[in-house]
Order: C-alpha cells, then structure tokens, then sequence
C-alpha cells in the first residue's frame, strides 16, 4: 500500500507490506520491520525491529493523533493516489489561462462541460477513474471553457491535457 503522511509541514511516501503476518514500513531509503497489535479502543503495541512501543491513536476529523513515548504528532494519512490528485489536479494558472491535465493514468468517465461555457472556481470539470477510484478535477479560477479535449470513456496518460479554459 502507497501512502503518503504529512506531519507538520514535512511529506512523506511511505509503503506498506504485509509479510509473514508483520509489516515492512518503507519511508525513503529506510525500512523497518513491524509486528503491530491493537490492544485496545485506539492502542497499539508495536514491535519495530525488535523495540517494543507502545502508541495511543485517535481519529480527530480525518487527522491521526498519535501519541508514543510521551510525545504527541498529529499526522495526516492519505493514499498516494489522492495526495497526487489533490496537489497536481485541478487546472493550472493563474488570471487568464488554465489547463487541466491528467495528473495520473486513467480513464475518463465523465465530462461536466463543454466549449463555451462559463465556470467558476471549485466547478468540477471532468471525472477520471484511476487506480479503481473516480477522482473529479475542478477549475481554480473562474473562467470561459476553450476547449475539451477529451470525452466519456477516453484512456488518459499523465500530463494529458483534458480542458483549457481562458
């Protein structure tokens, strides 16, 4: 599984596997070997090569609250797919011109508008399936649609240009 955890202001990749009923926990270069155990309503008892923690988690509003050994990180958890659709979706530009790329492979299972027409920002744009999961790409800014470059049903590689709006 490919997450991605931000805490603070730091952004991290990380990827999990399962192995002979333990866990292998990649974070950059480093990788770790973890038992892990819920014990409790929100703790856990981690063994991380061969340290014993033990670590207090609750939910707040989609933020993990994770306190272990006395000190407390709040951290967001997000699959890599969504991290890479919520920071590169969405058109790009500022006043003026905006292009809506492909910000990953997929298909598209919907087009919500077309030349001509006038958007506002947040306005979802078109619908794409990757990594069985729909994602809808919304307009930045307000604007006029030039041009759509794509339709229902189309694969997409990343970068493709899908919308231009002026």
């Amino acid at each position: 599984m490919n997450l991605v955890l931000t805490c603070g202001s730091r952004t991290h990749r990380v990827t999990v596997t399962r192995e002979n009923g333990r866990y292998r926990v990649t974070i950059g270069d480093r990788v770790w070997d973890v038992d892990g155990r819920l014990t409790a309503q929100g703790i856990f008892s981690l063994l991380i090569d061969g340290v014993s923690h033990v670590a207090d988690v609750e939910d707040h509003a989609g933020t993990c609250v994770v306190d272990v050994g006395g000190e407390t990180y709040s951290i967001e958890v997000e699959e890599q797919t969504r991290y890479i659709i919520r920071t590169r979706g969405g058109a790009a530009g500022g006043a003026g011109a905006q292009t809506l790329k492909a910000p990953l492979p997929g298909k598209i299972t919907h087009v919500g508008v077309r030349a001509g027409d006038t958007v506002t920002a947040g306005q979802g744009l078109v619908v794409i399936e990757a990594m069985k999961m729909e994602n809808e790409l919304k307009a930045t800014a307000a604007g006029t649609v030039r041009e759509v470059r794509v339709v229902a049903g189309q694969a997409v590689n990343a970068g493709d240009v899908l919308v231009v709006i002026g």
